[in-house]
């Protein structure tokens, strides 16, 4: 572009701002901004009207996947939300029209960009974590030195890019690199490096910072200042009980106070401060008596666990002087949002189930058709008080701390719990309902009864013989279509309230119900018997204890007749056909999707779930993971100490997988030592490997087994759909075949020489 022309066209995008003020001004509309300094002189209330703005700058940084655009004019600079794939390039000078917006600083929407030319990026400020960390250079070109700790790629053929963790003088920065290879990346580990980048801060769902980004254009803006004195691949293998003694800090954080009112103390764990909107999670070990609601202040240390703001190792001193936080009303939406952390907060929703456990209560609750957890910890000890049982479908409020999953607000919605003071914290503001099906059902039941006695007794007194006859029929016809549900797909409750209804019949109207052992009851049962005669018979097993007891009740002044046992008889034969066919349907279907040794799903059951993970996936455009993993040296256990302690090796081996996945993955058996896992939910490749480290990890912890102590060992691999494979079975030969490169490095690795002299590798399951 000559410079003629690139005059040319900056004189237009200069004529071009100021008609658009001039448009403004005639039509009543405010004048557009034109410069960074008056958008950054905007509060954020007043950001948040969409101010219309008019500026030329820089571009210093474009994601192209994403639409974010950094931009510089001379000591200032902004972030600007445009459109993905406009191909701006670092140093095109543009001319950005658009509206402004909230954020933790105001920044700019934008449809209408126009690329005046291009010009030299302006100069990089050099910068320390400290000045990164207090956001003095949001948004600006800066120059940081550090040394690499970790390096990752990812995305695809189209968009690839780098993630770098680097360790510099005061903490870690995350660097964001477009492009990257093998070739580039190979030698970075532990090198010393000066980086230009863009900076951009990490934020929680309140917008609070919890860390610092560099966004680098290309490798370009890296220069290597020192390679590492040596390659870490070519490190001696540490012990894995020895690895904490190379572990070493040399923590320079200062000592902060805080100060707030007490919306949340356990003992000897943790505690929440409240001030205003603002709200902070501490960990402490302090054991003092406090109350909730009086004034405290808490020193500490700053941190960052998992995106979570948090002060750690704090000390607490209670005022005495009472201020209760009055807790903020919500609903599922605002809470999922991630903008009310650790806030006391209060929310309605309706019951759907109790779990009582040793060391925490839960109550799952419904609220906008949505479900969340609440959660009340005992205090340790046997004086823990019982849980407070609330009947399911009341509609309660619950008061508490709202704890997440995770604090990014960029994630979209996240996982929320409630964290309960105590059981006072839950209040039942509606009882469930009486118009449930059962009741409905018992109602319209005691209806035919009563319409089917009086009719029954018309009938008698005009034709007695004819009566029984139809009586009869009727029954066969009824106990025909019992037998039909019973050996169809009709529930089980539907079945048993027919019996009951039948024998109801037989017994000219009387209330008639069956008490399923360990279940329901089912049928008609008045809610007073005090005054009237109970009989009942027990309904008994194949094998075992009796399944239930079926009843009938009377007239207390009526004398037993030989119908009543009859009739009796009558509902316990259908009732034992019932149950036990509905049992052994049961059961036949989860023997053909669970293996019986360990309790997890077989390769029948994962073969179904991954097909239509594949299927879910291929729709939506997501991804997921299929781990494989194979135990090591299955065989010499087997061979060594026999197959008894062969299946309780196993049985533990499933059981630590189990403890390791979350309850979306599916755990199943391939069969005889080799497992896999369908982990479903993650974000990229590094996901599943974390997920398979993990695993791998979970088999370092000796297991001793009566007598015997085992050292587990398994290889594990993984696949990734769609980058590795498409198909059911090729994920499941790609998982196989990593598994087994990690199997064979291990054997080659345990006969490499040491010393003058080449050991047996060490057998880690003896």
């Amino acid at each position: 572009m000559s410079a003629g022309l690139c005059k040319m066209k900056k004189l237009i995008s200069t004529l071009a701002i100021l008609l658009a003020c001039g448009t403004a001004a005639w039509a009543g509309t405010p004048l557009p901004l034109t410069s960074l300094r008056a958008i950054h002189d905007l509060t954020n209330a007043e950001a948040s009207k969409g101010l219309p703005v008019a500026f030329q700058a820089t571009v210093t940084f474009y994601g192209k996947i994403d639409g974010n655009l950094f931009v510089q004019d001379g000591d200032e600079a902004i972030f600007v939300k445009v459109p993905v794939n406009a191909g701006f390039l670092p140093g095109d000078r543009i001319l950005v029209r658009g509206t402004s917006f909230a954020d933790f600083h105001p920044d700019v929407h934008s449809n209408d960009v126009t690329v005046l030319g291009h010009s030299d990026l302006p100069e990089p400020i050099p910068a320390t974590f400290d000045d990164l960390i207090r956001i003095r250079y949001d948004c600006l070109l800066v120059n940081v030195r550090g040394t690499v700790h970790a390096v990752d790629r990812d995305g695809d053929d189209s968009y690839n890019f780098t993630r770098i963790q680097l360790l510099t003088e005061g903490g870690y920065i995350e660097l964001f690199i477009i492009g990257g290879n093998d070739a580039t990346i190979r030698n970075m580990l532990d090198a010393e490096v000066e980086v230009s980048g863009i900076v951009a801060g990490r934020f929680d769902g309140k917008h609070q910072p919890t860390g610092i980004q560099l966004y680098v254009p290309s490798f370009a803006n890296i220069k290597l200042l020192k390679r590492a004195d040596a390659d870490p691949w070519a490190l001696p293998v540490t012990p894995m009980g020895a690895i904490i003694g190379s572990y070493h800090v040399r923590d320079l954080t200062g000592r902060i106070r805080v100060h707030g009112a007490i919306t949340y103390y356990q003992p000897g764990t943790a505690l929440a401060l409240q001030d205003g909107p603002s709200s902070v999670w501490i960990t402490t070990r302090t054991r003092v008596p406090m109350e909730i609601g009086d004034v405290a202040d808490a020193i500490g240390f700053p941190d960052v666990h998992d995106g979570f703001l948090a002060l750690t190792r704090a000390e607490i001193h209670d005022t005495g002087v009472h201020s209760p936080v009055s807790p903020q009303p919500s609903n599922w939406t605002q809470l999922t949002s991630s903008a009310q952390l650790f806030d006391l907060v209060s929310i309605e929703g309706q019951v759907v189930t109790e779990v009582e456990e040793g060391s925490q209560d839960e109550y799952v609750l419904r609220a906008d058709n949505k479900l969340f957890t609440t959660i009340f910890r005992n205090p340790a000890g046997p004086n823990a008080p019982p849980m407070k049982q609330v009947p399911l479908g009341s509609i309660v409020r619950v008061t508490g701390i709202c704890i997440l999953s995770d604090s990014n607000p960029f994630d979209g919605k996240v996982p929320f719990n409630i964290l309960l003071r105590s059981f006072d914290d839950i209040t039942v503001i509606a009882s469930p309902s009486l118009l449930t099906v059962r009741n409905l059902g018992i109602l319209v039941g005691l209806l035919l009864i009563g319409l089917m006695a009086v009719g029954t007794r018309a009938w008698f007194v005009e034709h007695r013989a004819r009566q029984n006859t139809a009586a009869s029929a009727y029954i066969e016809r009824r106990r025909g279509r019992i037998l039909e549900d019973i050996n169809g797909s009709a529930p089980i409750t539907e079945v048993i309230e027919q019996i009951t209804e039948l024998v109801s019949f037989r017994l000219k109207g009387a209330p008639c119900w069956c008490q399923i052992a360990g279940g329901a009851r089912l049928g008609n049962c008045p809610r007073d018997l005090s005054g009237m005669r109970v009989v009942s018979q027990e309904i008994p097993a194949r094998s075992g204890s009796p399944l239930g007891e079926v009843f009938a009740a009377f007239d207390p002044l009526t004398k037993p007749r030989d119908i009543e046992s009859e009739s009796l008889a009558f509902a316990v034969g259908l009732a034992a056909l019932a149950i036990e066919t509905r049992r052994l349907y049961t059961d036949l279907i989860r023997r053909s999707e669970f293996d019986l040794l360990t309790d997890i799903h077989n390769r029948f059951s994962l073969d179904k779930r991954l097909d239509a993970q594949i299927e879910e996936a291929h729709q939506l455009g997501g991804i997921f993971g299929l781990i494989y993993i194979d135990l090591d040296n299955f065989k010499r256990v087997n061979d060594l100490m026999g197959h008894r302690i062969g299946d309780l090796y196993l049985q533990e081996m499933a059981l630590r997988m189990k403890r390791q996945l979350r309850s979306v993955d599916t755990l199943a058996r391939l069969g005889g030592d080799e497992f896999a896992i369908l982990v479903p939910l993650v974000r990229s490749r590094a996901d599943v490997r974390d997920i398979a480290l993990r695993l791998e990890r979970c088999f370092d912890e000796p297991l001793p087994i009566e007598g015997v102590t085992l050292h587990p060992a398994a290889s594990v691999g993984f696949a990734v759909y769609p980058e590795d494979a498409t198909t059911k079975d090729g994920l499941l030969s790609f998982a196989d075949d990593a598994m087994y490169k990690t199997k064979n490095l291990k054997r080659h690795l345990a006969q490499m020489p040491i010393g003058d002299h080449n050991p047996e590798p060490e057998l880690k399951v003896l």
